[in-house]
């Protein structure tokens, strides 16, 4: 395993016309932009989506103008009704897990970054990779497509529970067409994951430069790696899930619905199939699906902590070895999701033992994450404090996983808002802080021009302090019983809560409008920026040792050869730098530590 590859790389030539150079470009770099442009525009939809949401919860009466042009059945008056609220809910979740969370951090910056970090000159196939991406955007433009059908997107939310996901339009506004579309969309999104898993694991495993062992790969091409795994298992359960929902949809099939159920005094012409099969399908990937979207923040938190401690962590090993366990054990947990399914208490405990096992390796992470903080002279710029962000987030979150653990206080929580703030404290926000700390973190590299670091430690400030003023009160709502799908507050005990609403939602508007000072320097940088030099960053990585941009064959056709691993930090050298750069042949004098 820790042989060295050297299979030379699939080559292809520079680009010639606009087309093979933007658009249908089979160099991996440009792949990368373009996954990190569908992920910019699909968070904007899903902010957009959120706000409505939150509006509506915290006047529930209040008349958004325009929006009934968008949808006259789901908004009359520019009201959202609560069917409408539900379709909302569904796309917002939708386009974040998969098009955001998924796409970004995995299939942005490691379609971008990983063939570099392993001294390649692309992926092994770059058709397929072109492919990966073209997929994921069809299945982008089929989702955006359900808001256009006549009785719109889906209201069944992003876990599509059966039997409402398959009985079709009798269930509601959506599960007709809508829903159809909605399984269409990510079983296309299933076959670009796929492509691209195949891809990034061959990447790793063959073409690999010259002295690259294993144990020399940085933080982040393992972290790109192991999600890589994880991908190519369960993006296959979900697949062939969706296939089998739009069977039951047009082929008058019934896997997912059993006999003898009535809707709305009707039989439904069904038999024979099973609710709880689509369950048990959709978590086997849902829960690795978690870490697909937290492994990559952990792989770049780590890399740009090093970067900026300037020194190694603790044990960079344990902390490769814990995400391992993160991918392994995520395949062991999927059913603390279905606590509530009627499942055989006895199976409760047998989910519920990995559950609570599952925050050992994240525990390791985090503490020596902390234990290399601590006694270090951290620079303090936008990327390092987004990976601090990151942290703090992840043990926010963590810490409700624990109760979320036991099925008896589970089952109390668990259609809650408690289990809202959960998921979004460790898997969406935290996800989302490690996607810019790699934006800040790359963008000279990427785009060859500085960021504005003031308006990034604004931006990072303004964003950290209102994520928690946002998630935290969820907290609250969910410990007072407040069901996460209700879309009104009628009931008497739910009334005294819709204050905490309305801060929640002033808090959420105040957010997103935060995001614009991002967007700011995000575009004014990418044109008029400052020069980024090679290595701005004094990073040992090989990502720096070429010219920002990169050529469109990286390394300029010459296979860099390796000599040390990307950790090489608090070192004494000839030239007085504290680091050695990967491709260096020297020898430090001295070390202050590592691992």
């Amino acid at each position: 395993m820790h042989e060295t590859s050297t299979a030379p790389a699939v080559h292809h030539g520079p680009p010639t016309t606009f087309l093979s150079k933007h658009v249908f470009s089979l160099d991996h770099k440009v792949i990368g932009k373009q996954y990190y442009g569908l992920a910019l525009a699909a968070v904007l939809i899903g902010m957009v989506l959120s706000w409505l949401m939150r509006i509506h919860l915290g006047w529930t009466n209040a008349s958004i103008p325009g929006l009934q042009v968008i949808s006259p059945n789901g908004a009359p008056g520019g009201v959202i009704t609560p069917e409408y609220y539900l379709q909302l809910m569904t796309m917002h979740a939708t386009f974040m897990v998969f098009f955001v969370l998924t796409t970004a951090p995995f299939a942005a910056f490691g379609n971008y970054f990983l063939p570099i970090q392993v001294g390649a000159e692309d992926m092994p196939f770059p058709h397929f990779n072109m492919m990966s991406y073209w997929t994921t955007f069809t299945a982008f433009c089929v989702m955006v497509t359900a808001f256009f059908v006549s009785d719109g997107p889906p209201l069944s939310g992003w876990t599509a529970y059966a039997p409402l996901n398959a009985i079709g339009k009798d269930a509601g506004p959506g599960q007709g067409a809508g829903q159809v579309i909605w399984a269409i969309s990510l079983a296309i999104f299933c076959i670009g994951q796929l492509l691209g898993s195949l891809n990034f694991i061959s990447t790793v495993m063959d073409m690999r430069c010259k002295g690259m062992t294993l144990s020399r790969l940085p933080a982040t091409t393992w972290a790109w790696f192991i999600t890589s795994c994880m991908g190519l298992t369960a993006f296959a359960v979900l697949m062939p899930a969706c296939i089998l929902l739009i069977l039951d949809h047009l082929a008058g099939t019934s896997f997912f619905v059993a006999s003898g159920l009535v809707i709305n005094d009707q039989l439904v012409p069904h038999s024979g199939g099973s609710t709880l099969l689509w369950q048990h399908l959709f978590w086997f990937f849902g829960h690795p699906e978690v870490y697909i979207a937290i492994v990559p923040g952990m792989g770049i938190v780590t890399h740009v902590l090093i970067t900026n401690m300037r020194r190694p962590m603790i044990s960079i090993k344990a902390i490769i070895y814990s995400m391992w366990a993160l991918a392994f054990l995520s395949y062991m947990v999927y059913g603390h999701h279905m606590f509530v399914s009627g499942m055989n208490p006895y199976s409760s405990i047998a989910f519920s033992f990995p559950t609570l096992l599952i925050t050992i390796p994240s525990t390791i992470i985090v503490l020596i994450w902390l234990g290399s903080l601590y006694g270090s002279k951290l620079r303090l710029n936008s990327a390092s404090l987004f990976a601090l962000g990151f942290i703090s987030l992840f043990i926010t979150g963590g810490v409700s996983g624990f109760f979320l653990a036991q099925p008896s206080i589970q089952i109390r929580l668990h259609a809650t808002y408690f289990v809202v703030a959960h998921f979004h404290f460790t898997m969406a926000i935290a996800a989302i802080f490690g996607i810019f700390s790699g934006t800040y973190f790359w963008f000279p590299k990427m785009w060859g021009r500085m960021m504005n670091d003031t308006l990034g430690k604004i931006h990072f400030w303004l964003t950290f302090v209102g994520v928690y003023c946002i998630f935290m009160p969820f907290h609250y709502l969910g410990w007072a019983g407040n069901v996460r799908r209700y879309a009104a507050f009628t009931d008497d005990f739910l009334k005294p809560l819709v204050p905490a609403h309305q801060f929640v939602t002033i808090a959420a508007l105040f957010t997103g409008a935060v995001q614009l000072i991002f967007l700011y320097n995000f575009f004014h940088s990418m044109f008029r920026g400052p020069a980024a030099p090679a290595n701005p960053w004094e990073g040992t990585s090989l990502e720096w040792i070429m010219p920002s941009p990169p050529p469109w064959n990286n390394f300029g056709g010459k296979d860099p050869v390796v000599y040390h691993d990307a950790d090489q930090y608090d070192v004494t050298t000839l030239s007085g730098a504290d680091y050695i750069m990967q491709n260096s042949p020297e020898q430090p004098l001295a070390s202050a530590g590592g691992d």
